[in-house]
């Protein structure tokens, strides 16, 4: 099944304060989208890179990527107002694509450009995961008690055992993803942060395949974030982490 790669770098990145988008942010010489970019061109699963980007921002993205020896980017396209309007124009992307290749269908992940440090097991885990499920998420342990709290009263503690923290890549097929999306938009009551959580809710019967993450996966929300990911990345580039 071919698989297309979609970074997801359409937002402002606010909390993280900058001057610039956090995607355009450097990490050990290179901006944050450059590097997942870089991970999913290298891929031997992935067959396509498609970037979304903030309509604002798609000519400096250009300028950085067209550069950069990235043999399967396919494109850069402007992202919606939010992450579910991202997610909606690089399916509409796909699907043109799809239809102009008389194709069916195709595998997608979706990964977010905060995640710069994404290594390749986990990407290759999600392709091998998408060849016998339609639809998967990464995830790690949490290794904190949960508790759920209501009116500032802790009213439940789940079974940690249970709970795990979503990272990306997401992986779905191509037309699971636009069925769910088409279900979500038609619900003016529901605003998805995460694409498994669509699948979830509006394709009960579509079992999303857990693959395992890593703490080396870090989103970069806040700038101490950047500074965890520059010491991993030394790290790594000495052999110390594992991805």
């Amino acid at each position: 099944m071919r698989m297309v790669a979609v970074v997801l770098a359409g937002g402002s990145g606010l909390r993280f304060g900058a001057d610039v988008p956090k995607q355009l942010l450097r990490l050990g010489g290179r901006t944050l989208i450059e590097h997942c970019v870089a991970a999913f061109n290298e891929a031997p699963g992935v067959d396509e890179v498609l970037v979304v980007m903030p309509a604002t921002h798609i000519g400096e993205a250009a300028k950085l990527l067209d550069g950069g020896g990235f043999s399967k980017l396919a494109g850069i396209i402007e992202g919606g107002t939010t992450r579910p309007g991202s997610t909606r124009q690089a399916i509409a992307a796909i699907g043109a694509r799809l239809r102009a290749m008389r194709v069916g269908d195709c595998g997608v992940l979706l990964h977010d450009a905060a995640r710069p440090l994404v290594g390749q097991r986990i990407i290759a885990d999600c392709v091998a995961a998408l060849s016998e499920a339609d639809a998967v998420g990464v995830a790690v342990p949490t290794s904190d008690t949960i508790v759920v709290v209501a009116d500032g009263v802790m009213t439940r503690m789940p079974r940690r055992d249970s709970l795990l923290r979503c990272q990306t890549p997401q992986g779905f097929r191509w037309s699971v993803l636009a069925r769910a999306h088409d279900l979500a938009l038609a619900d003016p009551d529901f605003t998805p942060t995460d694409d498994c959580g669509v699948v979830l809710r509006y394709l009960p019967d579509v079992p999303v395949r857990v693959v395992a993450g890593s703490e080396h996966n870090l989103k970069i929300t806040y700038p101490r974030d950047l500074a965890i990911a520059e010491t991993l990345l030394q790290a790594a580039d000495r052999g110390g982490v594992s991805s």
